[in-house]
């Protein structure tokens, strides 16, 4: 007779193989087209609220895999409390404006004099991107509202961004200066600090000596210290710099004040401090023969050797010690600690540059460079500059150092006076208490009442605002939300009136924000301020993109959603610096308090090698070629079994690494649908059932735990620990001897598919944020009971919280057994490796130490528990193993039959049942 035909072996319809690349995009079209994202929403209405507010990605380009970190990570997180009960708002959406935009399309259209016609072909680019980025984003697996989307091109939206300036405005914290910015020439628009990235550059680096003017030089010749008797007859201040191009601009030279200064027998003056360092280096000629204190010099005046010009002697308490001269030239128009030591002094600012980097009229008009330099970009015209210098340029040599660069076109940056926007961080304003505050006092507060995560983010984010000048927010492009104020012609002034930008706003609201360029100035006022127009212009410049983004929160989870402040915001750790930063000051601007409770950031995408990467070293994985290849799932499990706080590793190795521990959960999941798929009804527990429920419902309280706290990749190392040990290494390998032999219907055998498929949903629930897919797939090939009792309707959405099985006292009970169990597995292996045995169930074991604990043959698989015998195979303090004394029954191979060719005892009442 064939036993195996009378085994009762697993079956089930859920695949062995995933096939994730092919199958699982059918399905997530299936979630989109059944409407899903509305569907979760229908299950929690009257539930607490959790909203995720999305940091919207740029709508230009297709998705990497950096994205795709991302976005999955904020799945995820949405997911778990939905699963947890809450009503979940996930609105994704896209940043539309600003220059990336711009570019791109001036590549085909290049006529931006033609400024509405340019903006309609942003638009229609944006569009295109947004369409074809929701399709890519879909394809991960991600859920939330892609139906309804905020678009910040949407009218509605560009009068949300607009009323957030009115806001700004109308608080006293928008003014406009003219003043040293952040200036990207090859883009001839401004820049925010979050869009400038440092990298190092090769500077010029020189000596110049500035002659005092004789009155000056007479004056410290009389008053300075001198240790000989004959004193110097000329007298030059030695400046340092980096940026040649900026001397034509010099307005001053800043010394330290009440610091010490040194005259050299040549006449030089530097820092008493840095003299012998100078002299040693050559850059100074002959010995130290006077000094005096740097207050002495104050409002003397010394000539740039440029252009004769008058350069005055001021004090700056920024002027460094460190390296240099301790004299620093002084551009009030290329800096922005030069701008405001001007203010103090009364310096004119100078600007002979213009907006692609050249030097412009200014300079012929105040006499700064001769003719030949009109025009002449000003970095690459540098080495004339040092020409024009000639005996007074007494050292030049190359340096590298950190730069500042425009984070679009990676060129060096210039810095240079315009006019612009800015809010300003240390005007106080009205709160709502009454007092008033600034803004970088309210927002250092706001961060505070913010939850972190890592918890150095808060720090992190702290210092930066700290240290963080005026927000200069204008933009000298086409492609954005504008900053439409009417200006008086003769003041330039701003009209602020709140019934006029009231106005606008409603405009922008049903036709867009190209009616600023569409309409005249007398169509753009309300009926009784019309007569205003004759003395009115527009202003031209557009808001910084930042701000598009940064008053998100506003359009979204206060005027859509009705929750302000969203529970949590989740970018990656650069947007402290960026997104974080410019939302934090416009929630505070706007309610003096942050627009989000929480603040939880991710590392970036490198290869294996920690690298960054890209195109040019070959070192990119599209994400086209991840999804194709290990499909989203396995994705999913990436990003969440790794430290996703810190960079992740790309690479196909890392990816197998991670399709092996998806494997280990499938076939988990699979053993389990396939050995309870005849279960019909729940039954009683046996100690064994009991004990592993115990065990699954400590794991899974503590990975939901870890879950909460956003803590994923060690709430899922404990559940794959969980699954490989005690679950797939203990119990389910106990309970197949009872699951095949056993009778169908035999107690022992229903208490375990009833644990069972307790435990496939506790795995369900736990994995359905991560896994949504191949949970799905789980229930569309469960058992009807299975279904009955984890679903409250057809799909993984419609998941029931578990029925949880807690047991302290039973987990101490088993922890003797466990500890023998260890003990047993090692003297196993020991009489495997020295083929005495090739199965536990070829033993017998008596326990020196009985403890109570009545199921030793199941619980270590052996034929059964004996007194002591003679010939022992080993011997051990806990117990003793002996070769079985009975046969190997032919059906269920325990030795445990009276004869070799007859079945035991269990085995013959099955068959005759």
């Amino acid at each position: 007779m064939d036993y195996k035909d009378t085994l009762i072996l697993p079956t089930t319809t859920f695949p062995m193989r995933a096939n994730l690349g092919q199958n699982a995009p059918k399905v997530y079209a299936k979630w989109q087209e059944e409407g899903v994202y509305a569907h979760m929403q229908a299950k929690r209405k009257g539930q607490a609220s959790f909203n995720l507010h999305d940091g919207p990605p740029y709508a230009n380009g297709h998705l990497h895999i950096g994205h795709a970190l991302n976005k999955i990570l904020k799945d995820v997180v949405v997911k778990h409390r939905y699963f947890a009960g809450f009503a979940i708002d996930y609105t994704p959406g896209w940043d539309c404006h600003g220059l990336p935009i711009e570019q791109q399309v001036e590549k085909e259209f290049k006529d931006k004099s033609q400024v509405l016609k340019f903006r309609n072909r942003c638009y229609n680019h944006a569009r295109k991107f947004i369409d074809i980025q929701r399709d890519e984003f879909l394809q991960l697996g991600v859920v939330g509202d892609y139906n309804h989307p905020y678009e910040t091109l949407e009218h509605a939206f560009e009068a949300s961004i607009y009323d957030m300036l009115c806001i700004v405005a109308q608080k006293g914290l928008l003014k406009q200066r003219f003043k040293p910015v952040y200036w990207s020439w090859a883009c001839q628009s401004a820049l925010a600090e979050a869009e400038v990235e440092y990298q190092d550059k090769q500077s010029d680096s020189i000596f110049v000596a500035f002659n005092l003017d004789p009155k000056s030089a007479a004056f410290l010749a009389k008053e300075a210290h001198f240790s000989v008797e004959q004193i110097p007859t000329d007298f030059s201040l030695v400046i340092w710099t980096t940026t040649p191009w900026t001397l034509p601009a010099n307005a001053a030279i800043a010394l330290k004040p009440k610091t010490t200064y040194a005259i050299t027998s040549a006449g030089q003056i530097v820092a008493l401090e840095l003299a012998p360092k100078l002299l040693a280096k050559g850059i100074l000629k002959g010995e130290i023969v006077g000094s005096f204190e740097s207050n002495l010099l104050e409002r003397q005046e010394a000539l740039n050797p440029l252009n004769g010009r008058t350069s005055l002697v001021v004090l700056g308490g920024h002027v460094s010690l460190e390296e240099g001269s301790g004299a620093v030239h002084t551009a009030p128009g290329h800096g922005e600690e030069d701008y405001f030591l001007g203010l103090d002094y009364g310096l004119e600012v100078l600007m002979p540059v213009d907006d692609r980097g050249c030097y412009d009229q200014e300079i012929l008009d105040k006499k700064l460079l001769p003719p030949e330099f009109l025009g002449a970009h000003v970095l690459k015209i540098q080495p004339k500059i040092l020409e024009l210098l000639g005996e007074h340029l007494l050292h030049h040599s190359i340096i590298t150092h950190s730069y500042p660069h425009c984070w679009r076109s990676h060129e060096p940056i210039l810095f240079r006076a315009t006019t612009q926007w800015f809010i300003l961080m240390d005007e106080p304003f009205l709160q709502p208490d009454g007092s008033k505050k600034t803004l970088r006092e309210v927002a250092l507060e706001a961060i505070e009442g913010v939850q972190f995560a890592p918890p150095q983010g808060k720090n992190r984010l702290r210092a930066m605002i700290e240290q963080r000048p005026d927000w200069c927010v204008s933009r000298q492009r086409s492609w954005g939300v504008p900053m439409a104020f009417f200006l008086d012609k003769e003041s330039q002034e701003p009209l602020l009136e709140p019934a006029i930008l009231e106005h606008i706003k409603n405009i922008f609201a049903k036709k867009g924000c190209n009616a600023w360029w569409e309409a005249d100035i007398a169509d753009l006022l309300p009926e009784n301020s019309k007569h205003l127009a004759p003395r009115l212009e527009k202003n031209t410049h557009i808001l910084d993109v930042w701000f598009d983004s940064g008053s998100t929160f506003k359009a979204v989870c206060e005027e859509r959603l009705k929750l302000f402040p969203s529970d949590v915001v989740l970018e990656g750790s650069d947007q402290h610096r960026g997104w974080f930063q410019s939302s934090l000051l416009l929630g505070c601007i706007a309610h003096s308090k942050a627009p989000f409770k929480g603040v939880l950031t991710h590392g970036f995408t490198v290869d294996e090698k920690g690298h960054k990467m890209s195109k040019s070293k070959g070192n990119v994985i599209s994400l086209e070629h991840i999804l194709n290849t290990y499909g989203s799932d396995i994705l999913r499990l990436w990003v969440v079994l790794n430290d996703y706080q810190n960079d992740l590793s790309v690479s196909d190795a890392f990816f197998k690494q991670t399709a092996e521990s998806y494997k280990k959960i499938r076939n988990t999941l699979r053993f389990l649908l396939a050995n309870m798929a005849d279960l019909e009804s729940l039954s009683p527990l046996n100690p064994l059932d009991a004990w592993i429920l115990a065990q699954s419902t400590q794991v899974f309280n503590q990975v939901q735990a870890h879950f909460q706290a956003y803590d994923f990749v060690k709430g899922l190392q404990k559940l794959l620990a969980f699954i490989a040990n005690e679950l797939s290494g203990i119990y389910l390998d106990i309970c197949k001897d009872s699951l095949y032999c056993d009778g169908k219907d035999s107690p022992k055998r229903r208490g375990i598919q009833t644990a069972m498929l307790h435990i496939a949903h506790q795995l369900s629930f736990t994995l359905a944020p991560v896994l949504t897919y191949t949970i799905e797939e789980v229930f569309s090939h469960a058992s009807p009971l299975f279904k009955e009792v984890a679903l409250s309707g057809d799909s993984v959405f419609d998941l029931k919280k578990p029925a949880l099985h807690p047991n302290n006292a039973l987990l101490e009970e088993f922890k003797t057994p466990l500890h023998l169990r260890t003990l047993f597995s090692e003297a196993l292996d020991s009489l495997k490796k020295d083929k005495q045995v090739k199965t536990s169930l070829e033993l017998e074991i008596h326990l020196k130490e009985p403890d109570g604990f009545k199921h030793y043959a199941e619980w270590l698989m052996v034929s059964s528990v004996c007194p002591p015998q003679e010939n022992a195979l080993l011997d051990t303090p806990a117990f003793t193993l002996y070769k079985a004394s009975q046969h190997k029954c032919p059906r269920c191979w325990q030795f445990t039959s009276p004869s070799a060719l007859e079945p035991c005892q269990r085995c013959v009442e099955v068959l005759n049942a």
